[in-house]
């Protein structure tokens, strides 16, 4: 009993937190009961209302988790006839659980580990992968054992994972080759390679000093990850040595007042750190409009003064 209870409370909870999603289900107002109903003790009236109750949010939580829509209620409320009969059931219990594994294999297990192959030579075949799920489950070692199969999985992902990395930095540092011969890129020591495309004639700032920027960043392939122009205010603002070293180089270069677009190497951005959206060794382009500089007091011009 202890434990159908605090399945309840498991199942209340999650409605509850679902009935604020829209429904998209829609069902009949003052839809008369399949059976006839008659309550006729405090008790049955309490008993049918914590019924009713528990049911707030479950209708779209069933469009959003099953993709239930009203033609196919009557399945749902005879599928729930049926459990009800079959709670005891070993038997029951077990295709219940493995039809919710199923479930979260197809939506979650597989999707996840076929990502991983996105952009090399191969891939997961759904049906093959379900036949070795199912083998895992009964312990058939015909074609491998687990800890083989496992060993052999970690190999090849761990080899593709090299590969596509590999590529992937040949390709950045053949486009950050390339980018070097355009017409006013200038490159720096480190690598970095910036244009300017308005010059200010404001005070330049330090590494220690507070800046104020509009900017807009993309990886080669054109693709934009964030951009300050696309919030309010458009401005954002920090210290030029709690960034990433190619932006720390740029700004302690650029004087106030100037739009300059900054190419910055792996090396000098995330290196093989994934950060959001950006893969690891990717090469970062910049647009940058410095606004303003904050000056940090020089710690020696203010001895003394202390009072």
């Amino acid at each position: 009993m202890k434990k159908i209870m605090m399945a309840l409370a498991i199942l209340m909870v999650s409605l509850s937190m679902s009935a604020t999603a829209k429904d998209k289900i829609k069902i009949k107002k003052n839809a008369q009961p399949a059976t006839a109903l008659t309550l006729a003790t405090p008790q049955d009236s309490l008993s049918y209302a914590a019924g009713l109750a528990v049911t707030r949010g479950l209708l779209p939580y069933l469009q959003q988790e099953f993709e239930l829509d009203t033609t196919q209620m009557a399945d749902f409320i005879a599928g729930y006839k049926d459990a009800l009969s079959q709670l005891d059931s070993p038997q029951f219990k077990a295709r219940i659980a493995g039809a919710t594994i199923a479930r979260m294999v197809a939506s979650k297990i597989l999707p996840q580990e076929s990502n991983f192959f996105t952009g090399t030579p191969v891939s997961i075949n759904q049906q093959i992968f379900n036949q070795g799920f199912l083998a895992g489950v009964q312990n058939d070692t015909t074609v491998y054992t687990v800890d083989e199969a496992s060993k052999m999985y970690q190999e090849q992902k761990t080899a593709l994972k090299e590969a596509k990395n590999k590529a992937y930095i040949s390709k950045n540092k053949a486009w950050l080759k390339d980018n070097a011969a355009q017409a006013g890129v200038k490159t720096t020591a480190s690598g970095l390679q910036y244009k300017v495309i308005t010059q200010g004639t404001g005070v330049i700032p330090q590494a220690t000093d507070k800046v104020t920027v509009k900017y807009e960043g993309k990886t080669i392939d054109g693709n934009v990850f964030d951009s300050s122009y696309k919030r309010n205010p458009q401005t954002t603002s920090f210290r030029c040595d709690q960034v990433i070293k190619g932006w720390t180089e740029a700004l302690t270069m650029m004087p106030v007042g100037s739009k300059w677009e900054i190419y910055i190497p792996q090396e000098l951005a995330y290196g093989e750190r994934q950060a959001g959206q950006i893969q690891p060794y990717s090469t970062l382009i910049f647009t940058v409009e410095l606004v303003s500089v904050d000056k940090t007091p020089d710690a020696s011009s203010t001895v003394g003064k202390a009072k």
